[in-house]
């Protein structure tokens, strides 16, 4: 059974910093992208940051030089270095992983910036 499981979200102040961490298990071949997108209030879901197994790296303008996307393979697991945060960024922060002509997505975790 495939999971993919999020984790790290929570409530800081603006300035501050958090990591998101996410897992993939249950998967056996060819994991290609993984990656974050958010969803805020009364927003679509967009792309924050997303990284090939080759370790190519795509960011929303929106978080470039704040936010640093990585992963390790060998563990099927992306993380996402969230710093100098903004009220604008609160939102529920999703995992999205792909190979093939798979896409799983995690169930998201909340992250809240107070001003």
């Amino acid at each position: 059974q495939v999971q993919v499981v999020e984790s790290g979200g929570g409530l800081v102040q603006a300035g501050g910093s958090l990591t998101l961490s996410c897992a993939a298990s249950g998967i056996i071949f060819g994991i290609s992208t993984m990656g974050w997108y958010r969803q805020g209030p009364g927003k679509q879901r967009e792309l924050v940051a997303d990284i090939s197994f080759a370790g190519r790296t795509v960011y929303a303008d929106s978080v470039k030089g704040r936010f640093t996307i990585s992963r390790d393979n060998a563990k099927n697991t992306v993380y996402l270095q969230m710093n100098s945060l903004k009220p604008e960024d609160t939102a529920v922060y999703y995992c999205r992983v792909t190979g093939g002509k798979y896409e799983y997505w995690g169930q998201g975790t909340q992250v809240t910036v107070s001003s």
